[in-house]
C-alpha cells in the first residue's frame, strides 16, 4: 500500500458517495446515471484510496424518473438493499428500495415506496445495537420557523417496511444552514436546506452527521447533531450555530470548495473511521476520504485535506484467499487441525464431518481481527449434534474461548476458560441472520479482556479469558463452511465505557490515584503528578488521545508518554497551563521545547491529540493541525498517560501498531 494518500481519491464526478465495507472490501456508489446508461455509479477498492470502475448499479426505471439521487447500500439477511431517492425534484421525489445478491448489482427495483411526502431524498438506513432499523431521510418542513429541508426517522419493520409516522430529527435554525434567500421555485421563501443524514453511535449516544446550505455554494458544510436516544419526541441537539461553533467540515477559500453530503466507514486497520464526502473539482464532485475521530463527545474529522495525508493503515495481516490452492491456506496460517484449502475466494475445510482448525500468529495480545463466514452444505446425518463453525482463540497451552454459530437452532455459543474454569453462553441470532450467507465475526481482545460481535454490531459479548491470547484461529465441527475477507490489526483502543479497575483494562499506575468515572480515565496527583502506563509494548505506531484537564490554574494539565520502558517513563508531552497561557511542552533528556497554544485553547475541554511514531521519529498533531516532530529512541516502548496538579481525565486512548 501507498505510504501517502491526496484527495480526492477519485478525481472523476462522484457526488453524494457512500461506501459500503464487505469481505474486507469496499464498494462505493453515487448519485446519478453512469456512462454505461445505469443509474448510480459503483466503485470497487481495498484501501479507500486507489478505486477501480465498476459500471453501474440500477437500470433506468420507466418515463417519470428523471432524477436519481444519493443511493445507501444496507446488508441484510444475505442481500443487499439500495435505498435511493428518484423522481422529479419540482415535482416529486421519494425513497425506494432496490434489491441485489451482490454489491456490484445488478440491482433491481422492489416497486415499494417508503416515504408518502412529496419531497424526500438522502435515505440512510442506521441499525441500532438490538438490531433495530431506522430509515433517516431529508424532506421539507413548511411550517417550520426556518423554511426548507430537514431531516426526519422513522423505524423499519423490515428493510421494505416503514412501522409508524416519520418524526423530525434535525430542522434548520442557523443562518449557515442557507440555501437560498429568496428561493423561486418555492415561492421567493427564505429557504433553508438540512439534509444527508449520516448516523454513529458511540459510547451509548447517538450522532447525526448532515450537510447544510447550498450544495453548489462555497457556503456548504458538514455538521452533527447529538442525542442520548435513538427515538425521541423532540429534535436532536445541533453542535455547530455557524459563528462561534463552525461546522466540522467547510470550503477551504482558494483550495477546498463545497465539501459535504459525506458517509462513515471503517478503514482497512477496522479500527480508524474515514469521514468519505465529495468536494467541488474542475468537471464535478469528486471523493474524498479524511480520518474521523471524537473529542469527547465532539465528532473531528482530520480534514478537509488536499496535501499529502498518511494513507489508511493496513492491517498488520490479511488475506483475501485469492490465490487457489489444492491443500493449505498459504503464508500466515497453521493449519492445525483438519486440511484446508483456497478455492473462489474463501478459505475452505476439506472434511465437514471432522473438526478443522487453521489458526494465525498473534504478534500481541491486543488485536481485533474480522474475518466473513458462511455455512455451505446442509450437515451430513453422520455429524455430531451442534454442528458449527466460527472463530477461536488460544494461548500456547490450549484454547482459551470459542465464538461458534450453530445454525440448526439459530444460535451463537460463546464458551470461554475464565475465572473458575470453564463457562459457556448461548446467544440467539437475530431473525435476520442467513447462515449461508457471509456474516462478520469480529473479534478483539486487550490481554485478556475480549469483545465479540457478530454482523455489524447486532449480536455482542464481552468477557475475560484465564489467559492472554497467541493465536486465533478460524474453526468449523461437523458443519462445511467458507471464510473470506481476514483481517488482523495489532493494538487497543480503550473508551472506557465500562466500570473497571484499570488494571482490568492493562493500565498500571505508577503514581497517584486512577479510575474508570464517568466513561474516562481520571488520574487524581497525590502531589505534583499521577503516572499511569500501558503493559503492551511497541515499535511504530499511531496513537490517539482524547483527554481534558480538570482546571485551569498554573501548573495544572495533562501528558502523554510516548516511549516509555522498564523503570524509565522516558520523554513526555504535556499540555500545560503557563503564566500566560495553554502551552506544549515536549520534555525529553536533553532539556523543555515550550509552544505557545492558541489564545482561543481551553485544555478543561476535550482535544485530540495524533502522535505517530517511525523510527526514531515522533510527528504530533492537535486534531488536524501539525505541531512538529521529535526524536525518540528507538525500540519496543510503552506509552503512558499523566495527570499534573489538579488532574486530568482521558476518555479514549487508541493505539495501532504499524
Amino acid at each position: 500500500m501507498a505510504e501517502t494518500y491526496a484527495n480526492p481519491v477519485y478525481r472523476e464526478n462522484f457526488p453524494d458517495p457512500f461506501v459500503l465495507k464487505w469481505r474486507g472490501e469496499y464498494w462505493a456508489y453515487c448519485t446519478g446515471v453512469w456512462r454505461d446508461g445505469r443509474c448510480f455509479g459503483v466503485l470497487r477498492s481495498r484501501d479507500l484510496v486507489r478505486w477501480e470502475e465498476v459500471g453501474g448499479a440500477l437500470e433506468p426505471l420507466p418515463e417519470g424518473y428523471p432524477h436519481y439521487w444519493a443511493p445507501e447500500v444496507s446488508y441484510y439477511g444475505g442481500r443487499f438493499y439500495m435505498y435511493y431517492s428518484a423522481g422529479d425534484e419540482l415535482k416529486d421525489m421519494a425513497v425506494r428500495v432496490a434489491v441485489a445478491d451482490h454489491p456490484a448489482g445488478p440491482f433491481v427495483d422492489s416497486g415499494r415506496r417508503l416515504t408518502s411526502e412529496p419531497f424526500a431524498i438522502d435515505a440512510h438506513i442506521f441499525v441500532d445495537d438490538d438490531g433495530a432499523r431506522y430509515l433517516f431521510y431529508a424532506t421539507d418542513y413548511l411550517e417550520h420557523t426556518h423554511i426548507g429541508t430537514g431531516t426526519a426517522m422513522v423505524r423499519l419493520r423490515d428493510p421494505l417496511t416503514p412501522a409508524g409516522a416519520p418524526r423530525p430529527v434535525t430542522r434548520a435554525r442557523y443562518d449557515w444552514q442557507v440555501y437560498d434567500p429568496q428561493r423561486k421555485e418555492k415561492g421567493g421563501v427564505r429557504w433553508h436546506t438540512v439534509e444527508g443524514p449520516f448516523v454513529l453511535k458511540r459510547k451509548g449516544r447517538y450522532y447525526q452527521m448532515f450537510s447544510a446550505g447550498n450544495w453548489q455554494h462555497p457556503t456548504y458544510g458538514v455538521s452533527f447533531a447529538t442525542s442520548d436516544r435513538i427515538e425521541r419526541p423532540d429534535e436532536w441537539e445541533q453542535h455547530a450555530d455557524g459563528e462561534k461553533i463552525l461546522p466540522i467540515i467547510r470550503t477551504v477559500p482558494g483550495r477546498i470548495i463545497g465539501p459535504g453530503h459525506n458517509s462513515v466507514v471503517r478503514g482497512p486497520d477496522n479500527r480508524q473511521l474515514y469521514c468519505v464526502y465529495h468536494r467541488w473539482v474542475e468537471g464535478g464532485r469528486a471523493m474524498a476520504i479524511d480520518p474521523l475521530d471524537w473529542a469527547g463527545e465532539r465528532i473531528v474529522v482530520i480534514g478537509p485535506s488536499d496535501e499529502p495525508q498518511p494513507a489508511p493503515a493496513p492491517p498488520a495481516f490479511a488475506d483475501f484467499f485469492e490465490e487457489e490452492r489444492a491443500s493449505g491456506l498459504g503464508p500466515g496460517w497453521e493449519c492445525s487441525g483438519g486440511s484446508w484449502r483456497v478455492s473462489g475466494g474463501a478459505a475452505l475445510p476439506e472434511d465437514a464431518l471432522h473438526p478443522a482448525r487453521a489458526r494465525c500468529t498473534l504478534a500481541a495480545p491486543c488485536f481485533v481481527a474480522e474475518v466473513s463466514a458462511r455455512a455451505l452444505a446442509e450437515p451430513a446425518p453422520s455429524a455430531p449434534s451442534g454442528a458449527s463453525y466460527g472463530l477461536s482463540l488460544e494461548s500456547q497451552a490450549g484454547a482459551l474461548l470459542y465464538l461458534l454459530v450453530t445454525p440448526a437452532d439459530h444460535s451463537a455459543t460463546v464458551l470461554w476458560n475464565g475465572e473458575g474454569g470453564w463457562q459457556e453462553e448461548r446467544l440467539q441470532l437475530p431473525a435476520s441472520f442467513a447462515a449461508d450467507a457471509y456474516q462478520l465475526l469480529r473479534a478483539e481482545a486487550d490481554g485478556q479482556r475480549v469483545r465479540l460481535s457478530i454482523g455489524e454490531g447486532e449480536l455482542q459479548w464481552r468477557g475475560q479469558c484465564a489467559s492472554e491470547p497467541a493465536f486465533v484461529a478460524l474453526r468449523t465441527s461437523g458443519r462445511a463452511a467458507a471464510f473470506a475477507g481476514f483481517a488482523l490489526t495489532v493494538g487497543f483502543e480503550d473508551l472506557f465505557d465500562e466500570p473497571l479497575a484499570p488494571e482490568e483494562l492493562g493500565w498500571r499506575p505508577a503514581s497517584g490515584r486512577w479510575s474508570v468515572v464517568d466513561g474516562a480515565l481520571h488520574g487524581e496527583p497525590g502531589s505534583a503528578e499521577a503516572l499511569v502506563l500501558k503493559g503492551h509494548r511497541f515499535e511504530d505506531y499511531e496513537l490517539a488521545v482524547s483527554a481534558r484537564a480538570a482546571r485551569s490554574h498554573e501548573g495544572c494539565g495533562y501528558a502523554i508518554l510516548p516511549a516509555a520502558r522498564a523503570g524509565d517513563p522516558g520523554p513526555r508531552l504535556a499540555v500545560e497551563r503557563g503564566a500566560s497561557g495553554w502551552e506544549l511542552v515536549w520534555s525529553d533528556a536533553s532539556g523543555q521545547r515550550r509552544h505557545p497554544l492558541p489564545d482561543a485553547f481551553d485544555a478543561t475541554e476535550p482535544h485530540l491529540w495524533r502522535l505517530r511514531r517511525t523510527g526514531a521519529q515522533l510527528a504530533v498533531a492537535w486534531e488536524g493541525r501539525p505541531i512538529g516532530t521529535f526524536d525518540v529512541a528507538p525500540g519496543a516502548v510503552s506509552v503512558g498517560l499523566a495527570s499534573l496538579l489538579a488532574g486530568a481525565a482521558f476518555d479514549m486512548v487508541r493505539l495501532t501498531a504499524r
